[in-house]
This record gives C-alpha cells, sequence and structure tokens, in this order.
C-alpha cells in the first residue's frame, strides 16, 4: 500500500487506518508500506507513522531509495554514485557498498531533497555529460506543502535531462521495478497481493503492470471521476482503507461469490 493519502495525510492518520493494519496484522496477511519518497530512512518513516498512531514494522516500509539501490546493486555491484538528495538515499547506497563521489561516479543518482542547490545540480550536469549513467528514484514532479507546491525529483531530472539531452531511468512507481522489489522484499507473488493507493498514475499503474490487483482509495490525491481520466481502471475504488476492516481476508468477495455460485 501506499503511505501518503492512504494511511496519512498531512501528517494526520487517516481515520480507520490502525484498525485497518490491525486486522491485516491479527489475520496474519503480509503487508509492505511503499513510497516515493526518498528523503528519509525507514527508521525515520516508522517514527513519523508512530507519531500518527501507527505501529508499522521497520522492515515493513520500502521506499523508492531502498528500490534504487537494489537496482543499482543488480546492475553493477560495488559501484560509485554522485548523490543529489539526503538521508534515505545515501544512507540506502552506503548499505549496498556504493561509494560516493564526484570523481568519475559510474552514475549520477538524483533523489528529493528540500535543499537542491544550484552547485549540486550543475555538478550533476556535468557528470552526466561525461558519462555518469542517469539514474533518478522517482518521477513525481512536485510534492505538497503547506505553503503550496514544491518542485520534487521529477522536475530536478527535467532540467538535468534539457541541458544533457540523456533521461534519466526512474526506479520508483510508476516503474513496476519497484513493486517487484517490494514483492520479493515481501516474499509474496503477484497473483496473492493487492496494491493500494490513493493515485492512478503511480500507485494503480505500477500494480497493474506488476500483475497485481489493484484498490484506488479516495482519501488522497484522487476523486470519484479520477479512474473515469485514465485507460485504465482499479479492480475496486474505495472511500479508505476504513472500507476494508472486516473484509481484509477476502477484499473483493471472491470467497464469497464462489460459495454462492
Amino acid at each position: 500500500m501506499d503511505m501518503d493519502g492512504v494511511l496519512v495525510r498531512e501528517e494526520h492518520l487517516v481515520p480507520g487506518a490502525d484498525a485497518f493494519v490491525a486486522e491485516l496484522r491479527d489475520n496474519g496477511i503480509g503487508f509492505m508500506v511503499l513510497t516515493n519518497n526518498s528523503i528519509y530512512t525507514p527508521r525515520d518513516l516508522q517514527a513519523r507513522l508512530k507519531r500518527t498512531g501507527l505501529e508499522i514494522p521497520e522492515g515493513s516500509i520500502w521506499t523508492s531509495a531502498l528500490a534504487t539501490a537494489r537496482f543499482l546493486d543488480e546492475q553493477r555491484p560495488g559501484g560509485s554514485a554522485y548523490v543529489v538528495g539526503e538521508s534515505g538515499l545515501t544512507t540506502a547506497l552506503h548499505n549496498i557498498g556504493y561509494v560516493l563521489t564526484d570523481r568519475d561516479p559510474d552514475y549520477v543518482v538524483l533523489g528529493e531533497t528540500r535543499t537542491y542547490s544550484f552547485e549540486a545540480i550543475t555538478r550533476a550536469i556535468r557528470l552526466v555529460e561525461n558519462g555518469a549513467r542517469f539514474i533518478a528514484t522517482n518521477p513525481d514532479e512536485k510534492g505538497p506543502s503547506r505553503e503550496g507546491s514544491l518542485p520534487a525529483t521529477g522536475a530536478v531530472a527535467a532540467l538535468i535531462e534539457r541541458v544533457t539531452g540523456r533521461a534519466p531511468y526512474y526506479v520508483g512507481k510508476p516503474n513496476p521495478l519497484m513493486m517487484r522489489s517490494a514483492l520479493r522484499t515481501l516474499g509474496a507473488h503477484s497473483e496473492s497481493t493487492l496494491m493500494i493507493g490513493d493515485r492512478m498514475d503511480t500507485d494503480v499503474r505500477s500494480g497493474l503492470e506488476a500483475g497485481l490487483q489493484t484498490i484506488l482509495v479516495l482519501s488522497g490525491i484522487s476523486d470519484r471521476n479520477t479512474a473515469d481520466l485514465f485507460p485504465y481502471r482499479p479492480t475496486k475504488v474505495l472511500d479508505s482503507v476504513a472500507d476494508l476492516v472486516g473484509t481484509t481476508h477476502d477484499p473483493f468477495g471472491s470467497i464469497a461469490a464462489a460459495e454462492n455460485a
């Protein structure tokens, strides 16, 4: 499931999300909380969720930074990278044994940060021009704040791409690669897993392309007309995860339908 807009919204618990997570745990249903945000480590996010009243194990949180680190470890083990990002991304890369450097790195890795600097972006541009492979954690162009929109990873990636003529490879949602890496971490199979999200363009799309059934909840970005704007549809639309309480063992009513057949 996605985190922002599904479990929490603007640092507040989505009503009923705690009961939903408790029922998953009581029923022995494995779950993974996903986020495209690469700023924070899973431990940071665990603490943030705990402040809202949600007890989520650190190992049940999967970020675009972790997915990016796994991808790079599989592509070029023991490599090097120049990173524009925060501790969530640098920690993930350190943990796979990557060297962080601005001297002839294998990759330029762009993530989310609240302190984008002209110097860091210029350095990234020159390294990409000199042959470094360009990776970005996620394509989100903007993020929310109390004052309004903030430029996010996708917007800064577009700037670098415009200058260099080289597009990044995005690892996070809607790339199904992030979903598949989360499935492997969870030890689950796509046929018996569903994706819950509040966005059609990232959550539902990535779940669909990874072979999962999907639920769109209306507690975040989307409203009831959103699904009709896209050429694909979620398996189910609900007001929030609170509507799943009591049905987590059979969210689509397939057992009841089989019994009545």
